[in-house]
């Protein structure tokens, strides 16, 4: 199974503003992903949303990049925005963020 990965330009712009290094392993990450792994280690569902997170570490320090699914688009997963991960939760302003672009696509997405 493969998967289309769509990067908005926020998280774009999130990736190429990171040292080349830390940009060639979250792009890895979204190929690993777009091949069909759907391991909870590099991509999962957080608990109680839509969201979906990339899970990308490099040397000791977590990125993230969020995420959901478009079914209607043949299980298309948009990346919306990322972060780097500073405390154990994921910071639930950042999980709203993700939510909120997510309704915004799919509002766009019906007119």
């Amino acid at each position: 199974m493969e998967l289309k990965v769509f990067i908005m330009k926020e998280a774009s712009d999130f990736i190429k503003s990171m040292p080349k290094p830390v940009g060639r392993k979250i792009h890895q990450t979204i190929r690993r992903v777009e091949n069909g792994e759907l391991n909870p280690v590099i991509f999962a569902k957080l608990d109680g949303t839509n969201i979906w997170e990339f899970r990308i570490l490099f040397n000791n320090v977590k990125y993230r990049l969020f995420a959901f699914w478009d079914t209607q688009s043949e299980a298309l997963v948009i990346a919306t925005h990322g972060i780097i991960k500073k405390t154990q939760k994921t910071p639930k302003k950042e999980i709203a963020k993700a939510e909120r672009i997510r309704q915004e696509f799919f509002n766009a997405k019906r007119r």
